[in-house]
Order: structure tokens, then C-alpha cells, then sequence
């Protein structure tokens, strides 16, 4: 059973959702503010966190930092609908996904089952590459064991969905990828129109990545197709 912990002041909601999500298998927890949210997340193991980003005294970003430093535990932010920058604010801060107020229900479930799908993904591929398997790209280098990323023998800190954008990317450098296949892979989900999750994800990618003063540039756009790994060699190679 999966554990849940909610962070969220409107009690009404929480436990509508605690019932919700009782009712499909998920065992859940309720914090009624950023402070408490932060400590139950981080002295507690949870396998995904709901958080707000509107909460009093501490923020939803401010919760979402002080869990980041800590844990690397899968959070989906709930964010006012139309607030666009909130959304991006969060992704960039770390979080896996987000989803607008009001929601369907049916949709917050099917959100976190695919950000859990990911994160028990990338733990079944840990466990499958024991041999310590590393994929290379020029000056980049993918412990796939230990997801562990350098660049110029510099440790790059990448949350999963990034860590997953890049190792498909650089498994097809010299290839396009597209956006529809980088959100199946990396978001567990199809695209649309208006979501710019995988573009604010690739970018955050880019900044940390620019771990040189050359002016590589390593992730190019493809305009409304996708994006391609182009830094070094293109073609990666992999050892063990």
C-alpha cells in the first residue's frame, strides 16, 4: 500500500481526498500547513507528497525547497487554476507534476499512479544495471545504478524526471526526440496543447548541465517537434 501524505489548510478537501484516495488502495496522511508538512516529510518515509502551493505562513515553494534539501520523495503540487507561473515556479523548484484547482479526482489518481509508475521504474532499472552500467556522451557521463550524472567529472544533482529526460536523450543523441515521447517517458502521460511541463523540465536541464565556460550547447530545440542531444561525439557509447 502506498503511502501518501497530504499537505494542504483546507481540511474539508483533505479529507475528501484522504476518502478519495482511501477508497483506491492508497494509505494517507494530513498536514495543515508547510512547517508540519516539511517535518512529517522528511522525518517520515512517504511514497509521494500532495502539496499546495497557496498554504499560510509558509508557501507551498518555501515547503517544497525545505522537503527538496532533505528528500527526494515524488510531489505533485496543486496550484490555482490559470496560474501558469506557479505551476512553472514549482517544476523549476523540483516538483515531478502539478494540476489546477478544481480537479477531478479520477485525474489526481491517475497523476500520481504515473509519477509512482516513474519512480518505481527508475528503482527497477537501479536494481537491473548492478554491473554499474554508464552511458557517455562527450563530457557527460550516466551511472545508471546509481543515477548519479557528471559533466567534466563535476556531480550534477538531477530530479528523476530530469535524470529520465536526459538518459533519453543522450541514448538517441544525434536523433530527435520528440516532446510527445519525452512526456510518455519521463511524465507517464500523453501532451497537450497548452502543458509546458517537459519544456520547463528540459530547461532547468540546460542550466545545470552548463557545467563549462565553452558555450556548449548540449540540448537544442527542434521547433514544436521535440528536442536533440548534440554535445560532443552524438553518438553515446556505454560501458560497463
Amino acid at each position: 500500500m502506498n503511502k501518501i501524505l497530504i499537505i494542504d489548510d483546507d481540511s474539508g478537501l483533505c479529507e475528501l481526498l484522504a476518502e478519495y484516495l482511501g477508497a483506491e488502495g492508497f494509505q494517507t496522511e494530513i498536514a495543515g500547513d508547510g512547517a508540519s508538512g516539511a517535518k512529517m516529510a522528511i522525518s517520515q518515509n512517504y511514497d509521494l507528497i500532495i502539496l499546495d502551493v497557496m498554504l499560510p505562513e509558509i508557501s507551498g515553494f518555501e515547503t517544497l525547497r525545505n522537503i527538496r534539501d532533505e528528500k527526494a520523495t515524488p510531489i505533485i503540487m496543486l496550484t490555482a487554476r490559470g496560474e501558469e507561473i506557479d505551476r512553472i515556479v514549482g517544476l523549476e523548484m523540483g516538483a515531478d507534476d502539478y494540476l489546477a484547482k478544481p480537479f477531478n479526482p479520477r485525474e489526481l489518481i491517475a497523476r500520481i499512479k504515473a509519477v509512482l509508475r516513474r519512480a518505481q521504474n527508475g528503482n527497477s532499472e537501479a536494481n537491473a544495471f548492478k554491473n554499474n552500467k554508464t552511458i557517455i556522451a562527450g563530457d557527460v557521463e550516466m551511472e545508471i545504478s546509481s543515477r548519479k550524472v557528471t559533466c567534466l567529472n563535476k556531480n550534477i544533482e538531477l530530479t528523476s524526471v530530469e535524470f529520465t529526460i536526459l538518459k533519453v536523450l543522450i541514448q538517441n543523441a544525434g536523433n530527435m526526440v520528440s516532446r510527445e515521447t519525452l512526456f510518455k517517458v519521463a511524465l507517464g502521460r500523453d501532451s497537450s496543447v497548452y502543458d509546458r511541463s517537459i519544456d520547463v523540465h528540459v530547461s532547468k536541464l540546460r542550466k545545470k548541465l552548463d557545467c563549462d565556460s565553452t558555450g556548449i550547447e548540449r540540448i537544442k530545440t527542434v521547433r514544436s517537434a521535440g528536442y536533440l542531444y548534440i554535445a560532443g561525439s552524438q553518438a553515446a557509447s556505454c560501458c560497463t
